[in-house]
């Protein structure tokens, strides 16, 4: 991913208005495999090189598994956005895809950023704090790809499964066309 792009992305952030209690919210949202965790990695950096406080979630800790799409947006809108709206303490368990369960709480205090990426992280809920919403995108065979490399084979028939839950998704959330920015998640530039 390109380090430009992810320093366009800060600079933009950074110069808006605090849309999150006293902070921003910047959502890096896309289909699964596309790299989102990718840029949202390069902007944490080039947000706390410009002296920000961050907070990073990511999205694939909050799903219980494979299943958990539609739950784990509701969940981390009602217990890390809505207190962060007035100004409080978010917080949220960890899911271990592995142990099949819920483990650790993780504490999101309020912050000058808070950089949440995966997939559904741009819920339609509460968009009305999203300081800036990006959308990555990377062609079908290519993510499906990048997904069975980092989970293996065996994990085909989930990944294919997911596709359709999040398209579903996408569509009801009208995601990719409420965002600020578009990343070709191919060659890391704008799209």
């Amino acid at each position: 991913m390109s380090a430009d792009t992810a320093a366009v992305v800060a600079a933009w952030v950074l110069s808006a208005q605090p849309t999150l209690g006293s902070g921003r919210l910047v959502c890096v949202d896309g289909p699964a495999g596309s790299g989102k965790t990718t840029l949202a990695g390069a902007l944490v950096e080039c947000l706390r090189a410009a002296g920000a406080t961050v907070q990073v979630v990511h999205m694939d800790d909050v799903y219980a598994g494979w299943a958990g799409l539609k739950d784990g947006m509701a969940t981390f809108a009602e217990s890390v956005v809505d207190p962060l709206r007035a100004g409080q303490t978010g917080r949220y368990r960890r899911y271990d895809w592995e142990q099949g369960a819920y483990a650790e709480e993780h504490v999101v205090p309020p912050c000058d950023v808070l950089v949440v990426e995966g997939v559904g992280s741009g819920a339609a809920t509460y968009d009305d704090v999203i300081t800036c919403l990006v959308w990555v995108e990377a062609p079908r065979d290519v993510r499906l790809a990048r997904g069975l490399a980092r989970d293996g084979e065996g994990m085909r028939q989930h990944w294919l499964s997911w596709r359709l839950e999040e398209d579903t998704m996408f569509d009801r959330e009208r995601t990719e066309s409420r965002a600020d920015l578009a990343v070709d998640g191919e060659t890391g530039g704008f799209a």
